[in-house]
């Protein structure tokens, strides 16, 4: 342990030492994109690598819904066996962190005017990212303890790999709400991920006896303190462009949800993982204030939006609705675990089921603004900005929305399947929800590659 705790430190040291660096000149960007389109900045990268990672994470997805297709029967009664361990990183490792990943390579450049080191790093991350977040799930489901060790392995080497391609820019950024909670959110990548490739060797090394409790310390580093800090931060960009909202004076709450969300959760994290209630409790209580000005964010966008209800709003209000539900039965779980401990382990993971529901919602519902955005500069890339009635191809042109309303319908009743299966005891419903979660990651993915490709093949 005090050997992880020094690589921790000098992680952290070299992170220090990144932020000490003169600013990078642009010319020596390595974002190179063959004709790229008029009003695109030299920052963004190909459009190819975040569409990979966007790609990717739907795949894990689909891998999701099979696996909870596999496991329905394991996590009844007890939701803590390898199976369920299993599609639970499957979920978080395949899904949700490659889709958050994929859109911070998209995002800071755009958020900081800088450009990633190198694309080749990108790629690189794509690759050893990938490698892990499939080799962990499947060594934990098969009790190959080797492949959960090289899992681990090359978790910490990708993360590394991305920490060295994207710090250069959020170094030389203003700081903001948005920017800050993005170096926060990799700091908590880092807990996170020190905290698995611990718990991986331990499998085989057998150190110490992990018990529940440190397996929900690390599950709410990396949900709050990683993945959701990272859509609180990017959400504070995203959602004036998407709603076309501008809030006036000065709007805080962004600011106070990225900073309570990183304190609050590392501190709720250490004080479950070390049975240390007196941190525990006053962290409960800083990352419920920051998602309440998460809210508050949320509602002064709303409230000042120029755009109509559209699907997207729903798929973000639905979003912010399982994040309720999580804190909800959290609290429902410290009650009910005192008299039923086996009904309380069922309700833990239900919590953590609409806790990543949260993200995976707002990820799908993200995915049919942003995908399209990238899929227009590629058809602008080649000159085509016309379809065949001689219209302008409009980002809403690239998908079919009948689909996108489907994939709302999905998703939502994936998610409520599964936390309601969890929570039951009931294997059918965990089944229903891995089908539906099959079904979204299958129908988003055809749905907004046809459209593209429609377009290319008719300039051809």
């Amino acid at each position: 342990m005090n050997l992880i705790f020094i690589v921790y430190v000098r992680i952290i040291a070299v992170m220090i030492g990144e932020y000490k660096q003169p600013a990078i000149q642009e010319k020596k960007s390595v974002a190179t994109w063959s004709n790229r389109p008029p009003g695109v900045p030299s920052a963004v990268p190909p459009p190819a690598i975040p569409l990979a990672f966007l790609s990717a994470s739907a795949l894990g997805l689909a891998a999701t819904g099979i696996a909870l297709l596999w496991a329905r029967h394991d996590g009844i009664p007890d939701p803590t066996t390898d199976p369920v361990v299993a599609v639970t990183h499957l979920c978080v490792l395949a899904t949700l962190s490659v889709g958050i990943i994929g859109a911070i390579h998209q995002f800071i450049p755009v958020i900081t005017s800088h450009s990633l080191r190198s694309t080749r790093l990108s790629w690189a991350a794509l690759v050893v990212w990938i490698s892990a977040s499939w080799m962990l799930p499947i060594g934990i489901a098969t009790q190959t303890e080797y492949v959960t060790v090289v899992s681990g392995i090359l978790a910490a080497c990708g993360l590394t790999i991305i920490l060295s391609n994207v710090l250069p820019a959020l170094t030389n950024a203003p700081s903001n709400a948005s920017v800050n909670g993005l170096r926060l959110s990799l700091l908590g990548a880092m807990f996170t991920t020190l905290l698995g490739v611990t718990f991986v060797f331990d499998r085989q090394t057998n150190w110490f006896s992990i018990s529940p409790h440190e397996d929900m310390a690390m599950g709410i580093a990396g949900l709050f303190a990683w993945l959701g800090l990272t859509y609180v931060a990017v959400s504070q960009k995203l959602w004036p462009m998407f709603f076309l909202a501008h809030v006036p004076g000065k709007h805080r709450s962004g600011g106070i949800a990225v900073i309570s969300f990183f304190i609050g959760a590392t501190m709720l994290a250490s004080g479950i993982g070390f049975s240390l209630p007196w941190l525990a409790w006053p962290g409960a209580i800083i990352l419920l204030v920051g998602i309440a000005a998460h809210y508050t964010s949320l509602v002064s966008h709303i409230k000042h939006r120029k755009r109509k209800t559209d699907l997207h709003l729903v798929y973000v209000v639905t979003s912010s609705i399982w994040l309720l539900f999580s804190i909800l039965l959290a609290l429902g779980t410290l009650v009910v675990t005192r008299y039923n401990h086996t009904q309380g382990e069922a309700l833990a993971a239900t919590v953590i089921v609409c806790a990543a529901g949260w993200l995976l919602t707002a990820i799908v519902g993200h995915v049919y603004k942003i995908v399209p955005f990238i899929s227009w500069t590629i058809l602008r890339s080649r000159g085509i900005i016309a379809g065949s009635n001689g219209k302008q191809i409009m980002f809403s042109d690239l998908y079919d929305h009948r689909f996108a309303a489907t994939t709302y319908v999905t998703v939502t009743l994936g998610i409520a399947s599964v936390a309601t299966g969890y929570a039951t005891s009931n294997a059918t419903l965990i089944a229903v929800g891995g089908l539906c979660l099959l079904a979204t990651a299958f129908i988003t993915l055809v749905n907004l590659t046809t459209g593209t490709l429609h377009f290319l093949r008719y300039d051809k």
